[in-house]
């Protein structure tokens, strides 16, 4: 047998794909699955941006250029200089296969085996694997259910500060918790992060989706920053493309624009198709982002009303992004997420949701927690909770909870 490496072997799983087996067992018994644990909205991708792909006039599918092609990094310059970065030009973007890969050069640009990167938690799941892959030590900053996942003082995270200290990484507004930081807040995390010469990473793929009438902060809101920044982003969750796998890491930092872009040209090329749809879909995008996100606060609403009225539930009610937090009365909800898809239905149907012990450094923390996502429409959701607040009291009769 071939031997695997010690980096494979402590590759943590995905919290939110690893029960996906369970959940395709259960399809095949013919079982409705209503998917609750995945970021994978129900919400139609704008009509330009398929067009875009359907009218494609290529006679050849050829490479991009690895920092984006010229088109889409205009049109992601003309976004962020609505947003009011108007110093910010096509230079400063490189064009990534989703978010996901723009955190993974911006770590391996920042990082070496050892380091570490401060991050408050709970947070999103991936961010264990894209450290663990380099042998980068994830220092967390704990947050509570309690008080809506709030952040402790700032201080807390100078106080976690090394010499192997490299970066501090934060979700505004947060996956899972939807916590949205203030403007004080972002302040004192620049002051640090200046004072330690060290970098904020903002992963900011949810800045459409904060609710209440309330605005996220930029950490490009903080120019001081220009040599100390990078921005997250992705088209994935603004324009529902996950499929599309297109994001960006956006840099002030001439420095860490070019050593990302080693990383760029390593992986050759952003996927071209994809880059045609994000740039017609940010062409007059504004009556579709508004009207998503009166759908998502209607959801939200609903769906944390619903949860808090099942007895033993705990729900906060987010300020962004589409997921909430469940604290639910069993044990250990990785085993209850299991037993959903593979010991219970209801008319056919059962709830997938995802285990929150993937979204901490210590799996403990989030044992009775769980992370659903509102990317369902309201029909669905109803159903969804019902089937929950069934399948909860199934549970504690047959464990004797």
């Amino acid at each position: 047998m071939p031997k695997i490496s010690h980096r494979a072997e402590n590759m943590p799983a995905s919290p939110v794909r690893k029960l996906v087996p369970y959940a395709l067992q259960a399809k095949q018994k013919g079982i409705k699955v209503y998917h609750l644990n995945i970021g994978q909205p129900d919400i139609e991708t704008p009509q330009k941006a398929l067009d875009a792909v359907k009218n494609i006039d290529l006679k050849v599918l050829e490479y991009a250029l690895s920092e984006g092609n010229l088109d889409y990094r205009t049109a992601l310059k003309d976004y962020y200089h609505s947003l009011g970065f108007t110093d910010l030009t096509t230079d400063n973007f490189i064009v990534t296969n989703g978010g996901s890969e723009a955190l993974n050069f911006a770590i391996s640009t920042l990082c070496d085996d050892g380091d570490e990167v401060i991050i408050p938690e709970p947070y999103y799941a991936n961010y264990n694997g894209f450290t663990n892959a380099i042998n980068v030590k994830v220092v967390a900053i704990p947050s509570t259910i309690d008080t809506g996942f709030a952040l402790p003082p700032i201080e807390e995270f100078e106080k976690k500060i090394t010499d192997k200290t490299r970066a501090i990484l934060i979700c505004n507004p947060g996956n899972p918790s939807g916590y949205l930081y203030t403007r004080e807040e972002l302040q004192k995390l620049a002051e640090i992060a200046l004072k330690h010469d060290i970098v904020v990473i903002s992963d900011e793929v949810y800045r459409e989706y904060v609710y209440d009438g309330k605005h996220q902060v930029s950490m490009f809101d903080f120019p001081e920053l220009a040599e100390n920044c990078i921005i997250v982003d992705s088209e994935s969750k603004r324009y529902s493309m996950c499929g599309a796998r297109i994001g960006c890491m956006i840099t002030r930092s001439k420095k860490i624009h070019d050593a990302a872009m080693l990383f760029a040209q390593a992986r050759l090329s952003p996927v071209l198709l994809g880059q045609i749809a994000a740039a017609a879909a940010h062409h007059d995008d504004e009556a579709y982002i508004r009207k998503v996100r009166e759908e998502y606060t209607h959801r939200r609403n609903l769906l944390v009303d619903l949860l808090n009225g099942i007895p033993g539930v705990i729900c906060p009610k987010p300020k962004g992004a589409f997921y909430c937090v469940a604290e639910l009365p069993v044990e250990d909800t990785d085993v209850f997420a299991q037993w959903l898809l593979e010991h219970y239905s209801h008319n056919g149907e059962t709830v997938m949701v995802a285990p929150m012990s993937g979204f901490y450094s210590n799996p403990e923390l989030g044992k009775k927690q769980v992370r659903i996502a509102y990317v369902l429409k309201e029909e669905d959701l109803r159903r969804s909770v019902e089937l929950l607040n069934d399948a909860l009291q199934k549970y504690k009769l047959e464990f004797n909870l």
